[in-house]
């Protein structure tokens, strides 16, 4: 299994295949829609993301050591931000998570192309992921 550094290479290499911005959001959109659709049974409140400007619903799955995301947004750009960040982060421990640097959109250039409202959505998901990290690490430590 790739590690999540490599991840996040292979997602860096394959942006700067393009230098238009029009193509990138192409490629991020593109990202979306290889996304699973989510079960309606897990498009509930408790689900959703909080600061993100569009509906994202975030579910989690915690098996043998490692979790395991779903998530879906009613917003094309978003739902591909979500399946970048889930190729990274999906199939991890939480050690693995929690110790994760996520530099690969500020490397191909995301942070100074996302509206603010986006940026902060994008960053809610991520800190949710990584609250579900810790949460399902402390609960194996109190075992």
């Amino acid at each position: 299994m790739k590690t999540t550094d490599q991840i996040q290479q292979e997602i860096i290499d394959e942006f700067r295949l393009f230098d238009d911005w029009m193509d990138k959001y192409a490629m991020i959109i593109e990202q979306g829609n290889s996304l699973k659709p989510l079960d309606e049974i897990y498009k509930t409140p408790d689900n959703i993301i909080q600061g993100c400007q569009s509906r994202v619903w975030l579910q989690t799955d915690y098996r043998d050591g490692r979790l395991f995301f779903q998530a879906e947004s009613d917003a094309l750009i978003v739902k591909g931000l979500l399946a970048l960040v889930l190729r990274i982060f999906n199939d991890r421990t939480p050690d693995e998570i929690l110790a994760t640097d996520l530099h690969f959109m500020k490397e191909i250039g995301l942070t100074e192309h996302l509206s603010p409202t986006r940026a902060n959505g994008l960053l809610a998901v991520i800190k949710q992921i990584r609250f579900y990290a810790m949460a399902y690490k402390a609960k194996e430590a109190a075992k």
